[in-house]
């Protein structure tokens, strides 16, 4: 492997470290198609020890990175890499940049009052999580590889520990900003945006132009995650700008979840009581963070410029959500009376609780003229008032002209039949836990084809049982 550790000479973003080995470790999962798009050549007893913390290879140079970050509103002056780092940046054979990131690798000078250890519940819903978003073309840090070990690492109770090793072009954050603006080092901001310009926009020029248009291009990207995550239903639970990814991917997951039923209030962190972080408040936190980011840059970017960037952002993320949605009805077109059909579907599910994925999956079944399909009803609990807003909908797709064969193949091309809902990744947890990994194998297999039919795994697209439909999760890692 090729590697090119630029970040770790930034003596001031961060700290030299070195993992701590975990006991016993054996190699869960290897990802191993993204290992060979990294150009990284190991065997499986090199994966075991590098996850593990037992060895590194001889290029790479352990860094934990500073940052800070507001968090649930409130700001948090110092945080950082309490129990990961940054092994080396690898250049992988189409000369695209690479982090490597080690999760769960032992203590930092940023750990604070953490053990710097990771655990496999979490760790193997990180996995899960990030392969799924990936499959479903949104934009995400990815899991190289899982080991387990018997270490005890203590939480609400005692769990396993794990080691993660996580991959993305870059894990610069919001608060990797904010921590040098607050902590009154300016200085080191245009090195770290010209860091972000050599390594990932060398179009950009290195200069006030070029660091407003980076900013710009930050915004947006925000703007189009989110969209894409508001339409497949996915809530991320703990948006504060410590988890805000300067390229627009989704990182860090902790108590996140799909939707189940259609709830746009819906919760998925038990820690955010206030809803601050609740789905339908996604896109604003977005904005609010992306104020927070403007502010720690305004040393370096003109106020008009900051302004100008952030005021599209709204016009950015709802054209791309109004976009997404046409095309997840079916729809090429743009009528006056659209945006008032989806108000009312919307409504017309949450008051339902209808499931929202396979809400859109059974849609494309519904043809111009004819009966309704008997398994799209069978998801309304009153079918006679989905009738009513059905009714509408065919008389909207008669407008469209397509033929019904080809909008089924282009419906099902961005509704996926399965997500990683939370009762699927808690049984493959339990089974981990006991140290049986196949269930985690077999849903990673399932979820690598969201939008196939699969028809030999139709369990996994059923709606969750009853037991599981109020699932939240902690943020305890």
């Amino acid at each position: 492997m090729r590697l090119d550790n630029r970040y770790a000479t930034f003596a001031w973003a961060g700290a030299k470290v070195t993992p701590s080995p975990l006991r016993d470790p054996q190699l869960l999962l290897l990802n191993s198609e993204l290992a060979e798009q990294l150009g990284i050549h190991l065997s499986q007893t090199q994966w075991r020890d590098l996850v593990s913390g037992h060895w590194l290879a001889p290029e790479m140079s352990p860094f934990a990175q500073v940052y800070a970050g507001h968090q649930f509103g409130g700001f948090s002056p110092q945080l950082g890499d309490g129990r990961a780092m940054l092994l080396g940046e690898v250049i992988a054979p189409n000369n695209q940049r690479w982090d490597l990131h080690l999760k769960g690798a032992g203590k930092t000078p940023f750990s604070r009052f953490g053990d710097g250890r990771a655990v496999l519940r979490s760790s193997l819903r990180e996995y899960l999580a990030s392969e799924a978003l990936h499959h479903l073309g949104i934009p995400t840090t990815r899991a190289l590889a899982l080991v387990g070990s018997n270490e005890p690492v203590y939480r609400e109770q005692t769990e396993s520990g794990a080691g993660l090793l996580r991959a993305a072009p870059s894990h610069l954050r919001f608060g990797h900003f904010e921590y040098f603006y607050y902590q009154k080092q300016p200085e080191h901001i245009p090195t770290l945006l010209d860091y972000l310009i050599d390594t990932q926009w060398p179009e950009l020029t290195k200069d006030a132009t070029g660091y407003a248009a980076l900013f710009a291009r930050v915004v947006e990207k925000t703007a189009e995650l989110i969209a894409k995550w508001q339409l497949v239903g996915f809530c991320h639970g703990v948006l504060n700008t410590d988890n805000m990814s300067m390229l627009g991917l989704t990182l860090d997951y902790g108590p996140y979840g799909f939707l189940d039923a259609y709830d746009p209030d819906h919760i998925c962190n038990h820690s955010d009581s206030g809803g601050r972080y609740a789905y339908d408040q996604q896109p604003a936190v977005g904005l609010w963070n992306l104020q927070r980011l403007a502010q720690a840059l305004s040393g370096v970017i003109a106020l008009e410029s900051l302004q100008a960037a952030l005021s599209h952002y709204e016009q950015q993320l709802m054209g791309a959500y109004s976009a997404g949605m046409r095309h997840k009805l079916g729809l090429v077109s743009w009528q006056a009376g659209d945006p008032e059909l989806f108000r009312d579907m919307f409504t017309l599910m949450a008051a339902q609780k209808v499931d929202y994925t396979n809400w859109f999956r059974q849609l494309a079944q519904l043809t111009v003229k004819g009966e309704m399909p008997a398994q799209l009803l069978a998801l309304l609990s009153e079918p006679a008032a989905g009738v009513a807003w059905l009714t509408r909908y065919q008389q909207r797709l008669a407008e469209e002209n397509i033929e019904h064969q080809v909008k089924v193949a282009q419906m099902n091309s961005v509704n996926p039949k399965y997500i990683l809902r939370n009762h699927l990744a808690q049984q493959a947890i339990e089974k981990a836990e006991q140290g049986d990994m196949a269930e985690a194998d077999r849903l990673l297999m399932v979820l690598a084809r969201p939008f196939a039919e699969q028809p030999e795994y139709e369990a996994y697209a059923q709606s969750a049982p009853s037991w599981a439909r109020d699932l939240t999760i902690s943020c305890s890692s």
